[in-house]
Parts: structure tokens; sequence; C-alpha cells
């Protein structure tokens, strides 16, 4: 039977989402079974295998949706193999990714029964058309870096194999 891998995420414009999708897209090719689902519509793990669970930094702070999810289900996730991801900085200073992640580290620290198998940070998006003001007059851009989510992915979906037996040749 295939393992069945939750890819729960929480955003605003969007941008999380097809973060989310890409990495369910990579977790599928690797044989998994997977579900992306909005974090705030998840309402049961009963089913899943492990949980892939992400959403953005607004304002320092990681969206509610996934914080409401981590709480909401604290007791099956604690014993399922779970990987976080994050979408935050918006350019390639490094100080902005510090911030971030250690932003992520913080909100993760409220949950001190969590321990994920992999927590990731990757850029975020401005897109001006889907903001309001005054973050409609932000520069545009998208920081996400597509070969890191898949790198993501693709590190959960070996995690979530089980070890190669030995070969009879090997234990001789």
């Amino acid at each position: 039977m295939a393992t069945t891998v939750l890819v729960a995420y929480a955003t605003k414009y969007g941008s999380t989402q097809e973060v989310a999708e890409a990495i369910a897209t990579t977790l599928r090719e690797h044989g998994l079974e997977v579900e992306v689902r909005p974090a705030r519509e998840v309402r049961s793990l009963k089913g899943y295998d492990s949980v892939v669970l992400g959403a953005a930094l607004y304002m320092g702070r990681w969206h509610a949706d996934a914080r409401h999810f981590l709480k909401r289900h604290r007791t099956v996730l604690s014993s399922l193999p779970v990987a976080i991801f994050a979408l935050g900085p918006l350019d390639a200073a490094e100080k902005q990714w510090h911030d971030a992640r250690a932003q992520l580290n913080q909100a993760l620290a409220k949950e001190p029964w969590l321990t994920p198998v992999n927590v990731e940070m990757f850029g975020g998006v401005i897109n001006q058309a889907k903001l309001h003001f005054p973050f409609n007059h932000l520069p545009a851009g998208d920081a996400r870096d597509w070969t890191a989510i898949r790198s993501f992915a693709e590190k959960f979906a070996a995690a979530l194999q089980p070890a190669a037996p030995e070969t009879a040749a090997a234990s001789l």
C-alpha cells in the first residue's frame, strides 16, 4: 500500500499554494499518494501517513492558519513524519533570509512537541495585482527557487521510503 501524504498550506494570495502543488507533484513522482488542501479546511488527519505543512510569513508571523493547524492536529502530528516550509524573503539579502528563518524558528518553538523531518525557508512573491495599498506599491518579484523546492520534496520522499534491505552479498 502506498504512503499517503497530506500537503497542507496556508496562503493569502496563492503563492504558497503554488509551492504546495509543486511539492505534491514531486512527491507523486516518487510513488507517493498525495492530497493538497488548504490547512484551514483539514478537519482530520485520518488516512494520512505523513504531512507537509507550508505557509508564508506575513509581517514577521507565520500564517495563522498554519499555527491553528498545528494546534488542532497536535496529537496526530506528534506521531507522523512532518515537513515544514515557509515563504518569506523577497530577495537575496542575507539579513532578510536570516530574519525570516528566525521568525519561522520562533513560530515552531511554540510547538516543542513538533519534531519535523525537515524545515525549509523559500523566497516569497510580490504580485502587485493581488495586494492592497500600501503593499501594492512594493516592487514586484518572485524569489521562489523551484530547484530548492523540488529538492525539499525529494528529501522528504526519501525520508518516507523504508530502508533498503541489505543484499545477501553485503551480509556475508
